[in-house]
């Protein structure tokens, strides 16, 4: 097992490094730069006081210098100062990011909890109306946008029945993190962050449970006397959750990345906004930074997924 995921890390060099470039070669390249938004409307200033300006920030020097400069920041766990809030990039990143752990974590939970069990009820129950039901709600659920649904919860929920609040982490003028208030805020994010593994799982967990009850082993436990839910839980549902291991690949990025949509349409200040404003504003050392880390935990994300196929099936082998 060691030497699998020690071999896995280094097949994975080369790919983060191309990750790297691509960032670097796509926020350069990208039409305008963070000293013309800077400056923009301000008439006192020069082109000689923005050339200053663009010198200071390192975006005079030719692009494979800016690259090198960059990536032996990154070697050293340096990924520069943000532009626009003059602070570490590293530094911003780490105060969003238990923001974006809160709507992440519930949202998967509340996924698996209601997903996993609606694709176990639409196998055991084929062709019944709860089947049916349970399919068309999923087809539904990937095909409805999460933006749509995040706007209908705020115009319907929050501005005209006010039964929730319509954005950010609290009310104005208070601050807490486990409260009522906080509650009532994740509310809204959590539910539409978890439409789209209550949508997919059952849709997976049920093809993969049909066949499942038809092997020779499931038949055998049936014949030894076994209860229909020890046969189920015990032989059936975890050999089923392959599917599931290989949807959740990415863990570690939803996880601490959060959802650039959902955080946008709420206002809450977790990872996915950081990176939505950055990118608006230019500000390289945060965009790369962000996309940066969330590829390296993409990459981890895949390796634990590898060693879960194990864990889940015996039959699996990692070497």
């Amino acid at each position: 097992m060691g030497r699998f995921i020690l071999r896995r890390l280094v097949q994975a060099v080369p790919t983060v490094l191309g990750i790297m470039l691509l960032t670097f070669l796509l926020t350069r390249l990208s039409p305008a730069d963070p000293v013309s938004l800077m400056t923009f409307g301000n008439a006192d200033l020069t082109e000689a006081d923005r050339a200053v300006l663009r010198h200071g920030l390192g975006l005079d020097d030719p692009l494979p210098v800016q690259f090198a400069s960059w990536a032996w920041g990154v070697m050293r766990l340096d990924f520069g100062n943000s532009f626009y809030y003059h602070r570490p990039a590293i530094e911003l990143i780490a105060e969003r990011i238990p923001n974006s752990l809160q709507l992440s974590i519930l949202s998967s939970l509340l996924a698996l909890v209601i997903g996993v069990p609606l694709g176990v009820v639409a196998a055991l129950r084929r062709g019944s109306a709860p089947d049916h039901i349970i399919r068309v709600t999923s087809v539904v659920g990937q095909a409805v946008p999460h933006f749509f649904l995040g706007l209908l919860f705020i115009l319907i929920l929050g501005v005209q029945l006010r039964w929730f609040p319509i954005g950010s982490m609290n009310t104005v003028g208070l601050n807490c993190g486990f409260c009522w208030d906080r509650f009532a805020h994740l509310i809204g994010p959590v539910l539409i962050g978890a439409v789209g593994g209550i949508a997919v799982y059952p849709r997976y967990l049920r093809t993969q449970v049909l066949e499942i009850l038809g092997q020779d082993y499931v038949r055998t436990a049936h014949s030894k006397g076994l209860r229909d839910r020890a046969v189920i839980v015990a032989h059936v549902l975890r050999n089923a959750l392959i599917p599931i291991v290989t949807l959740f690949g990415g863990i570690l990025t939803i996880v601490l990345a959060g959802s650039v949509v959902i955080e946008q349409i709420f206002t809450w200040p977790g990872l996915g906004r950081l990176l939505f404003e950055a990118a608006l504003a230019k500000d390289y050392p945060v965009v790369q930074a962000d996309v940066l880390i969330v590829s390296a935990l993409l990459v981890l994300s895949y390796i634990l997924r590898d060693v879960a196929y194990a864990w889940v099936d015996p039959r699996i082998k990692v070497r």
